[in-house]
């Protein structure tokens, strides 16, 4: 088993380990962001009783809970961003997984003698090779959505 090979291996074992560490810190950073959206919206019920409820209390009063509010609400639409971007991150793991599987499988063919080859084979690495232009060009798009989303925030 030559060297190259089994560096080659290691070091996809290396990458998948990455990605599944990465997916699983999302997955943490997802439920984080499911429990503050249910506690934001607890708060923002109890503030809403608040001003519906007390139409009597001072002024300020209502000025400081329409403010709390508010700031709930722009918490909440932070949180939705972080999480439309979280997604992003879930797609383009995926898409990484499967760009993965798919130079593996066309490394095995490559690595083939073409005088070994059948033309199942030669049809097969064509085949491989087109799904791979696919899934890269779908991680180009995910890029550049997210560049496109930075760029607008600014």
């Amino acid at each position: 088993y030559p060297t190259w090979k089994r560096t080659l291996a290691r070091r996809a074992r290396e990458c998948q380990m990455k990605r599944f560490c990465r997916a699983q810190a999302i997955q943490r950073r997802l439920e984080e962001i499911e429990v503050t959206f249910r506690e934001l919206e607890q708060q923002g019920i109890k503030l809403e009783k608040l001003l519906r409820d007390e139409n009597e209390s001072p002024a300020d009063q209502q000025t400081q809970w329409t403010n709390q509010l508010l700031y709930l609400v722009q918490k909440k639409n932070n949180l939705m961003t972080e999480e439309s971007d979280l997604m992003i991150a879930v797609q383009e793991l995926k898409l990484e997984e499967q760009q993965c599987q798919l130079d593996e499988k066309l490394r095995s063919y490559m690595n083939k003698e073409d005088t070994l080859k059948t033309p199942e084979d030669e049809k097969a690495e064509q085949e491989i090779l087109k799904q791979l232009v696919e899934v890269v060009n779908k991680r180009n798009v995910l890029i550049q959505l997210q560049e496109e989303k930075r760029l607008s925030e600014l």
